[in-house]
This record gives C-alpha cells, sequence and structure tokens, in this order.
C-alpha cells in the first residue's frame, strides 16, 4: 500500500485506489474505478462503510460524540443561534451578517402563504391519514404550483420550501385533530409563528427557545437515510419538492425518524404496565426477555449524543416553565437516572440519546405523539435542502448503487402444460 493509493489485485488485473483524506484527517478510499479496471464490485449492505459524495455540511464523529454545522459546534450554536440562522448557515456555508439574517427572514414570511388549492388536498384526505402521509401529499403538491426551475438551486425555490414547511406542518397536525386552520401570523418569527399556528394561542419563551433547540439539533446530521434519499432522488433530476417528500417518506420508519415517537409509546406501555421502571430495567439488561429500552444508544454515537446533553436542559426548563407532573416523566425521569448510573448502560455506552428527550419535550409541550416525526422533518428541512443544492452544485451524476446477483442463472422457458 502506497502512502496515496490503495493496489487492489484479482483475477490479474488491478486497481489503483486513491486514498481522500478529509478536512477532518478522516481517511477514504476512491473506488470509483475499481470495477473497470478488476470487474469487481463493492458489497456494503446499509452502506454502512460507503462514502456516496463529498460534503462540506456536517461533520460527525460518532466515537468522540462531536457534531458540527459548517464547522460550528452544535452545542455553540443551540445556546447562541437562533433555527433560521442556523438553515441560512447550512444553506449557503457561513453565518449570516444582522441583515443578512433580517433580508433573509422577511423572505421567509414573504413566501409563507399556502396557496388555497394545496390546504384543500388535506381536507380531502381520509380521515386517519397518517401526519407524515399528509406531509408528503402537501409537500409534492407543491410542485404543481411552483413548477418553473423547481428542479434548480436557485433562491426562490429555496426559499419558498423553507417558508411554506412550518405552515404545512401546523395544518398537519390541526387536519389531523379535527380543528380549523390558524391563519399565518408574518408578525411572529418562524418557530413562534409554527407554534401559534399549531395550537392557536402565544408560546411561552421557554416553550420557544426549547422548539428552536430542537429544531437546530436536528437541522442536519450527514448522509443518514432520508438525506440519502433527498440526494438520491434529487440526482435524477427531480424538482426540490418531490425530493424532499423522498426524504419525508424515507424519516417516516421507527427506525430513523419514528424514534422518538417509540419513545413516548414505550412509556405510555410502562406506565400502563403500573410503572414499576426497575422491572422494565432489568429486562433490558436480560438478553433473553428480548425486550429493549427505547431513546437509549445510537447507532453512530458510540459515546454521549451531544445533542442530547443539550435537550436533557431543555427538557428540565420546559417541564418547570409548564409545571407538568405527568407520571410518564416521571417513568422517564427514573429510566434516564438508571441509564446514566446503572454499570450496565454505562459499560455500553446506552446514554440517553436525542430521541429519549424530544419525544419527552414534545409531549410536554402537548403535540401529539404522532407528529413527533412531522416535527423531526420540519427540523431536518434545511439539511435536506442544503444537501440537495450542493448536489446540484457539484453537478453529481445519477445514483446507480450495484448488486450483487443472487439469483436463479439461465434457463429455458418452460411451456405452462408441461409445468
Amino acid at each position: 500500500m502506497a502512502e496515496d493509493k490503495i493496489i487492489v489485485s484479482y483475477n490479474g488485473k488491478s486497481s489503483e485506489c486513491p486514498v481522500i483524506i478529509g478536512t477532518e484527517n478522516e481517511p477514504g478510499m476512491d473506488i470509483s474505478n475499481l470495477r473497470d479496471d478488476t470487474g469487481l464490485v463493492t458489497l456494503d449492505f446499509g452502506y454502512k462503510n460507503t462514502g456516496a459524495t463529498k460534503s462540506a455540511i456536517t461533520f460527525l464523529d460518532g466515537e468522540e460524540g462531536i457534531l458540527r454545522y459548517r464547522g460550528y459546534d452544535i452545542a455553540e450554536l443551540a445556546e447562541q443561534s437562533k433555527f433560521t440562522e442556523v438553515a441560512y448557515l447550512l444553506l449557503y456555508g457561513e453565518l449570516p451578517t444582522k441583515a443578512q439574517l433580517e433580508d433573509f427572514n422577511d423572505k421567509l414570511k414573504a413566501h409563507s402563504d399556502v396557496p388555497a388549492e394545496v390546504s384543500a388536498i388535506l381536507k380531502a384526505m381520509p380521515k386517519g391519514t397518517h401526519p407524515m402521509a399528509q406531509l408528503a401529499a402537501v409537500t409534492v403538491a407543491l410542485s404543481g404550483v411552483y413548477a418553473k426551475d423547481a428542479a434548480k438551486a436557485s433562491e426562490e425555490t429555496i426559499i419558498n420550501i423553507l417558508a411554506k414547511f412550518p405552515v404545512l406542518t401546523a395544518m398537519v397536525m390541526r387536519n389531523t385533530q379535527g380543528l380549523d386552520f390558524i391563519p399565518n401570523d408574518k408578525s411572529l418569527d418562524y418557530v413562534s409563528n409554527f407554534l401559534h399556528m399549531a395550537f392557536g394561542k402565544t408560546a411561552s419563551t421557554a416553550v420557544v427557545d426549547a422548539m428552536d433547540k430542537l429544531l437546530i439539533l436536528h437541522a442536519d446530521h450527514e448522509q443518514n437515510c432520508s438525506t440519502s434519499a433527498v440526494r438520491l432522488v434529487g440526482s435524477s433530476n427531480a424538482n426540490i419538492y418531490a425530493s424532499v417528500t423522498g426524504g419525508i417518506s424515507a424519516l417516516w420508519g421507527p427506525l430513523h425518524g419514528g424514534a422518538n415517537q417509540a419513545v413516548l409509546e414505550q412509556l405510555e406501555a410502562i406506565e400502563k404496565d403500573g410503572g414499576d421502571t426497575s422491572k422494565f430495567v432489568a429486562m433490558a439488561k436480560d438478553k433473553a426477555s428480548g425486550f429493549r429500552l427505547m431513546g437509549f444508544g445510537h447507532r453512530v454515537y458510540k459515546n454521549f449524543d451531544p445533542r442530547a446533553k443539550i435537550l436533557k436542559k431543555s427538557c428540565d426548563d420546559v417541564l418547570a416553565d409548564l409545571g407538568l407532573t405527568d407520571k410518564k416523566l416521571t417513568i422517564a425521569m427514573e429510566l434516564e437516572k438508571a441509564a446514566l448510573h446503572d454499570d450496565y448502560f454505562v459499560s455500553r455506552k446506552l446514554y440517553p440519546n436525542v430521541d429519549f428527550y424530544s419525544g419527552i419535550i414534545y409531549n410536554a409541550i402537548g403535540f401529539p405523539t404522532e407528529m413527533f416525526t412531522p416535527l423531526f422533518a420540519l427540523g431536518r428541512l434545511p439539511g435536506w435542502v442544503a444537501q440537495w443544492k450542493e448536489m446540484k452544485e457539484n453537478k453529481e451524476p445519477i445514483g446507480r448503487p450495484r448488486q450483487i446477483y443472487t439469483g436463479a442463472t439461465l434457463r429455458p422457458y418452460s411451456a405452462i402444460e408441461n409445468r
């Protein structure tokens, strides 16, 4: 192995695979010419060890518990900035000046009204339709109204979807509950207006601050399932609305965006069982039980999820502000204590993750459980759009993974009367 390349040899043929080093010293092996040179393709179920792109947006180090947007530590952004400021950073690569942020916020407000024909789609959907299906439907419907240049990474297209998404999300929640829509209030900021449209009342400062942090912490997370879906759909030159709809659909699954919903549902199940957390902690420690505590550990983070540390404080602040005494919240705090102090969890680094705290906060604010995943989508939107924009600007080719075929080899057709 040379210092700057890896030689792969197979069946008398070889390929020189350059070693690519990222700005955070992450080494990668470029196998772009491997199949042409040797006939080999790689097999990587779940793409767990495959880099499909180069990106300058988000850096994640799961072993060290590091998450940065455009080089800025997630903790600093969550504590000192607002969601639209972080959205600007993700999209354009730099933090905005005061004038730039004011202009950005003004544009978001100016483009936030949702066309009547799009909102009518919500009213026409079958009763009981999951909020994520509703959100996907109205998002892709925007492409029918704003078809012009929707496949281009123009500022108008980017602003349009960012501006309308919180309004659509609030409308989806109201529609799910059988309630009338609340008018869009352009005198309010991005997050405050969303909360007002969702609940029909002014949110407290503590609630707005917690919501802002939740959205910031979910804004991007490197090449996860839904982000990869957005890039893959967009690589076909599909428009921004179709691409984001692909992300919404990918996020819907309980192994991805539905995880915080699973946390609350488990808390409800423990409460229904009598609320004995020690029983469920013991079950989680017993492999034979088949029971798994939701909201603990993370596929990427092998340390404490940096986002969870931030949300723990927000969780405490919101509960204090709202003065809530809910049995589910008591159960959650008991589980948290066990995970942070029990050697079984600590030694395995099964710390509470962002899904654990976000589910508790959403529940405390008053969001119905089925809305947790749409709220995740609302936070993740700037990341999806930034990743889509980057892919377009880099002129990346259409995504087309390979496979290892394991089916039948060539066989003759047999007439139906002979079968």
